[in-house]
């Protein structure tokens, strides 16, 4: 015991001895709930509502409690202020990202902050195939369901750039048709300076219109140089294009026609049919895509001015009328089911079209292989005057780029 003259003793080691007993409880206190907040970090969370996983959007510069609020509310966490402790003891309230998450069922805080930190939004796309009409393109966003609006009408043909976008849940579909148009308008504008003289067309919009018939023509790749050379060849020889395509967009504006062609829709003049009008028509007949352009750009250098199907997906070329009659005829012979060996058929042998129509009949005149040049029986036409740049010779008369 300690004491001075004067003084009441003082009992220093009892308030010593209650002081650590405190701090020792204080302690145990924050052990406890340390631990306790550690189980709840790494417990699991709760259990969707639905299915595997719950969808939460975070919009764009929200704060913590706004997110842990919205998390709470979708049911992917228990607390707010367990969420927010955590995200502030951890750092990740500074780096926490909008968008939308799928968070697993039973996902722990820290497997959430974690997705949340790392940016794991979940991706949405839409493509627009090559070749594909704008009719089809709305079709295309109207089923997504994640966009919102409506598309009061169908864009001009061919203002569409055929590609894939991302787009976010809530995005409205006029806005996705405006990112579309675009990107044609800026891709179109590098394509355009890249043209060589080569090249038939006079204005980037002519440029659209043949290369959307070189691409519903053929669904290979490699041979739309080639499609494109044989249609510049015959506008250079003032031959009508003759492209079964822009008799099918004359009567749908877009969409499958889902038959072969008929007769009487051959003879019809919906303006778009390239059989019975002199050089392009008025519209492009698709949205073509960027290897269409090209080649519709720089064209090969070709002396074919006829293609048809050969049976394996692609075409086969020609430069004469007789060659061509020829690959017609082994064409016919597939379709039938019997095609004789090439070397069995001599120069100007006609198969009979087992589903061509008798004169005058209003039938399908031919079927509709998909990726494959559609086949009209048509006689050869003659050259349009007032654009022919030379006259054809009669060993090579003009007729369909691709029919007999």
């Amino acid at each position: 015991m300690f004491w001075r003259r004067g003084a009441a003793p003082t009992k220093r080691p009892g308030l010593v001895v209650a002081a650590l007993a405190a701090s020792a409880t204080v302690s145990l206190f924050l052990i406890a709930g340390l631990a306790w907040a550690w189980s709840v970090y790494y417990a699991p969370g709760p259990a969707a509502r639905q299915g595997e996983s719950t969808v939460v959007t975070l919009p764009s510069g929200s704060g913590v409690s706004v997110i842990a609020a919205r998390l709470k509310s979708a049911g992917v966490i228990r607390s707010t202020d367990m969420f927010k402790a955590a995200a502030t003891l951890t750092g990740a309230d500074r780096r926490l990202r909008a968008g939308e998450y799928e968070v697993p069922t039973g996902a722990s805080l820290k497997s959430v902050l974690r997705l949340l930190t790392d940016g794991r939004v979940v991706r949405h796309f839409v493509t627009i195939p090559e070749g594909w009409s704008s009719a089809q393109a709305v079709d295309i966003l109207n089923a997504e369901p994640i966009l919102t609006g409506t598309i009061d009408e169908v864009p001009e043909e061919g203002t569409l750039w055929a590609e894939t976008y991302e787009v976010a849940r809530g995005e409205t579909r006029a806005a996705v048709i405006a990112r579309m148009q675009r990107a044609a308008a800026e891709n179109l504008e590098e394509l355009w300076a890249t043209r060589s003289p080569a090249t038939v067309v006079r204005t980037p919009e002519e440029a659209v219109i043949l290369a959307s018939i070189v691409e519903k023509e053929t669904a290979v790749a490699s041979e739309r140089p080639r499609v494109a050379a044989v249609f510049s060849n015959r506008i250079r020889l003032g031959m009508r294009l003759e492209s079964d395509p822009t008799i099918i967009y004359g009567i749908t504006r877009g969409r499958p026609l889902g038959r072969g062609i008929r007769l009487s829709e051959l003879r019809r003049d919906t303006g778009w049919n390239t059989y019975l009008i002199d050089g392009l028509p008025p519209t492009p007949i698709a949205n073509p895509g960027r290897q269409a352009l090209e080649a519709v750009l720089n064209p090969p250098r070709t002396e074919d001015l006829f293609f048809v199907a050969d049976g394996t997906g692609g075409h086969a070329f020609a430069r004469t009328y007789e060659e061509h009659r020829r690959n017609v005829a082994r064409w016919r012979a597939i379709e039938a089911g019997k095609a004789p060996p090439a070397e069995a058929l001599p120069p100007g042998t006609i198969v009979p079209d087992p589903s061509g129509p008798a004169a005058g009949a209003d039938e399908t005149a031919a079927p509709m292989p998909s990726g494959e040049a559609v086949i009209t029986m048509q006689a050869p036409g003659a050259v349009t005057p007032s654009r022919a740049l030379r006259p054809a010779t009669p060993a090579n008369p003009p007729a369909p780029a691709n029919g007999p």
